[in-house]
Order: C-alpha cells, then sequence, then structure tokens
C-alpha cells in the first residue's frame, strides 16, 4: 500500500498562525497559490479562482501573494473583498470556479490569519487533497508555471456581496418576513459586517447592529460568537426579540434570548432539526454532529425517533459525513450549522435566519422556542504542553478509562489532542455535576503533571 502523505501546515480548518510568520508569510501564500493553482488545472478550460477575507490587516498581504501564486500557474483570479466564508463557498459553486479560497483565521485575534481551500462543489477540501497540496509547495515548480502567454489576470467581482444577500434570503419560506421583529446583531466588525445587517434589513426586521466598524485590528475584539457579552447586554438595553451573534468570518452563530440568556449550537441544531422533521424536509433519519454536542441533544432527537450521528471535532468532519450519509443537516456546538439544503459548509446567516423563522411561524418569544432540551452538565478545560503530547503515556490511558468506567451508563468522557495548538482538551459530561467536576480536575491535575515531567 502507498503511504499516504502527510499534512503539516493544514490543521483542522486550513492553514492557520500568526501573521507574518511561519507559516503564515506572503512567500507561503505565494508557495500554496502555485501548488494549488497546479493541482486544480484539470482540462482545457481558463481556470478560475475566487478569493475572498475577512476584515484583518494582514488580509492586505496575503491577498495579493495568494494571488501572484495562481496567476503565475495560469489562473485567472476573482478577488470578492471582505465576504463570509459561506458566501465564497457559494460562490465558487455558482459560479462553476475550479477553486475558492478564503483568508481568515476565524474567532482568532486580528493578530493571527488563516487560508481555506474549497473545491469546485464548494465544499472543504478532504485531508487528502491538503497533503497533495503541501507535497506540491515542497517541490521547484518553477518549470511547471505558465508560459508568458498563459498567465492568468485578475480582476473585482462588484456584485458578490448582493449575490450572497439574496442566497441567503432565499433559504426563508417563501412570502416568510421578519416585519415587527427587533433584532440586535454582532458582526465581530468581521466578513459580515456589510451582507447580515443588510440582509435583515432588507427582510423587515430592525436591526441593531454591533460590531460593523472594521479597522483591520478589532476583529473579534470583546466582540462576535466567542464573546458575546456586549450582545446580551444590548439585547436586555434595546428590548430586542432576540440576539445574533457571529464570528469573524460568519460561518458560526451564537444567539440571545429576549432575556440576555446564550443560546448554543446544540440548541439551534435541536430547534432546527424538530422543525424540518414536522415539515418532512429532513433527510438522513437525524442529524450529524461532532463528539463535542452534548448529551441532552442526542437525548431529545431520540425522543423523536431521529439519530445523531458524531464525527470529530471539525465542521469539514460533519460535511463529509452529511455528504457520504445523505444527512441534510449538522453542525458542532461552538455555532457552525451546516444546512446542505442552502451551503455547502457552516453559515451563520442562513442558520439564524432558519431560528427567525421558526419566531415569526410561532409567534413564540426566543426563550421559549429556542430551548428545546435540558443540556447535561458538560465541563472542558485544556491543559498546555510542551514537546510531546503526553496522551500516549501508559498511565495516562489507564485514567481516562477508569474515568470513563466511572460515568459509564450516565455520561462520557472525551479527551482530545488540540488541532491547532499544544493543548490537550478534557472533557466530561453526566448527570452529576460533582462527579463531573472531580473526574475533570483529577484527570487535568495527572495530565499536566506528565506534561511537565515529558519535557523534563
Amino acid at each position: 500500500m502507498d503511504k499516504q502523505p502527510q499534512r503539516r501546515l493544514f490543521g483542522t480548518d486550513g492553514i492557520r498562525g500568526t501573521a507574518n510568520k511561519a507559516p503564515m508569510t506572503a512567500e507561503m501564500a505565494l508557495k500554496l497559490g502555485q501548488a494549488a493553482g497546479l493541482l486544480f488545472t484539470r482540462g482545457n478550460h481558463r481556470h478560475r479562482v475566487i478569493i475572498g477575507k475577512d476584515t484583518r490587516l494582514s488580509g492586505y498581504m496575503l491577498e495579493p501573494a495568494l494571488t501572484a501564486g495562481f496567476i503565475s500557474a495560469g489562473m485567472n483570479v476573482t478577488l470578492a473583498g471582505p465576504l463570509p466564508t459561506p458566501a465564497i463557498a457559494m460562490l465558487t459553486r455558482s459560479l462553476r470556479l475550479d477553486l475558492g479560497v478564503v483568508i481568515s483565521a476565524s474567532h482568532n485575534p486580528f493578530e493571527d490569519n488563516g487560508i481555506k481551500l474549497f473545491g469546485p462543489d464548494g465544499a472543504k477540501l478532504s485531508d487528502e487533497t491538503e497533503a497533495e497540496i503541501e507535497a506540491l509547495m515542497a517541490e521547484d515548480l518553477s518549470d511547471r508555471m505558465a508560459l508568458p502567454e498563459r498567465l492568468g489576470r485578475a480582476a473585482r467581482l462588484v456584485d458578490a456581496a448582493g449575490r450572497y444577500v439574496e442566497a441567503a434570503k432565499f433559504s426563508l419560506p417563501r412570502g416568510l418576513r421578519l416585519d415587527g421583529l427587533r433584532i440586535v446583531l454582532d458582526c465581530a466588525h468581521g466578513a459580515a459586517y456589510k451582507v447580515a445587517p443588510a440582509a435583515l434589513f432588507e427582510l423587515g426586521a430592525e436591526v441593531i447592529p454591533l460590531g460593523v466598524t472594521p479597522d483591520g485590528f478589532n476583529i473579534n475584539r470583546e466582540a462576535g460568537s466567542t464573546a458575546p457579552k456586549a450582545l446580551c447586554e444590548a439585547v436586555l438595553e434595546h428590548h430586542a426579540d432576540i440576539g445574533i451573534a457571529l464570528d469573524g468570518d460568519a460561518d458560526r452563530v451564537i444567539l440571545a434570548d429576549e432575556r440576555g440568556e446564550i443560546i448554543d449550537g446544540d440548541q439551534i441544531l435541536g430547534l432546527i432539526a424538530r422543525d424540518m422533521a414536522e415539515a418532512c424536509n429532513l433527510r438522513g433519519g437525524g442529524i450529524v454532529a461532532t463528539v463535542m454536542s452534548n448529551l441532552g441533544l442526542e437525548r431529545f432527537l431520540g425522543e423523536m425517533g431521529l439519530s445523531l450521528t458524531r464525527t470529530k471535532v471539525g465542521d469539514r468532519y460533519v460535511a463529509e459525513t452529511m455528504r457520504a450519509q445523505g444527512f441534510n443537516l449538522g453542525g458542532e456546538q461552538s455555532g457552525h450549522v451546516i444546512l446542505s439544503d442552502f451551503a455547502t459548509t457552516g453559515d451563520g446567516l442562513v442558520a439564524a435566519l432558519q431560528v427567525l423563522s421558526v419566531l415569526v411561524r410561532s409567534s413564540k418569544r426566543a426563550s421559549e422556542a429556542c430551548r428545546v432540551f435540558a443540556p447535561l452538565p458538560q465541563l472542558l478545560r485544556n491543559v498546555r504542553y510542551h514537546g510531546t503530547s503526553p496522551l500516549g503515556l501508559a498511565h495516562i490511558q489507564t485514567s481516562i478509562e477508569t474515568a470513563a468506567q466511572r460515568l459509564a451508563g450516565t455520561g462520557r468522557v472525551l479527551i482530545r489532542p488540540s488541532g491547532t495548538e499544544p493543548m490537550i482538551r478534557v472533557m466530561a459530561e453526566g448527570e452529576n455535576q460533582g462527579l463531573i467536576e472531580e473526574i475533570v480536575d483529577g484527570l487535568c491535575a495527572e495530565i499536566a503533571a506528565a506534561a511537565v515531567q515529558a519535557a523534563e
């Protein structure tokens, strides 16, 4: 059996790092454009790629470097400017392009940046394809670049934002409007700062915007889905019906009800699943979520005769499973919600619109409509380490197995390495809060001690 190429640059969601430091440099972006351009040059037509970005200052560095790489590989480049990740995925497919690229580090602070790639079908690339790109990046590609007469061109897509707004609005039932709804919308000073308020306004809502004045530095700073305090406060201050918080690239969403209390991705998935099932629109007999989703969601679905298929963490793994097994709803507790009838990747705006649709049709308050199950106590803590991960040590594995046995039938233990940094994530959930805390505290202490010993 041939050995599969290894991924070193690509993590769970593209390439990510501190801007202008390896690997997130202009040189890397140039090589990535050349390698991906070569790999996706298939056939004799003029090949095309679209590049979108969020509002980080470093996007001005990475965008031209990627553009140069693709042009040198013979690809025409379409520049979309700041747009949500799902918008670029949608445009890649609808414009029949060969490749889509998003320059974003999602919910990370402005110092970081990242690059995500989408294939012609609008789906994130597989691990195998990313490994092929990495292998090409390690080669000398100078003799494989386009001849002078075959170089690509670059142009801007002036109606990119409008195309996405219309596509998002189309996800609502025909004729449904949001008139009378007062909505606080936090765009995290990120990629959706124009399109999300526009879509809600055009549908009739009264929009109270937050996080819509990006300056290159303030993306996700005390704003958006990972810092919803300002959203909750604004909902109460303005007596809003609901609050919507997107992250920097708007592929995830967290909500706040009219009382200013958070509604996470699991509740959103449960609500949409029930609504789709009642309308006979849910395919696959259930939904897809990751190992992090709460057991309460799984039990709620089970009571309706629906299944919960779990994947490893990462919305692209959710999407891959959905495509392979015929599901049309999936997502993550963090707020990635994939509705494959309308999008190929997580789309915070489209997911929020489905919740708003339920509110309008049911005439219920968000606090009543959006809390569909009682979550089991769940505790997640992180343990940093230096050098080799301590998870492979025999006594650590024994401790993990012992902890899982203590929760057998009433909960579960999940220990996993972070896909983006040297960190072990320790999670347990179950019916007994005290026992959950005891187990997580004990495992974190053991893993931390083992990490110190391994580093000495």
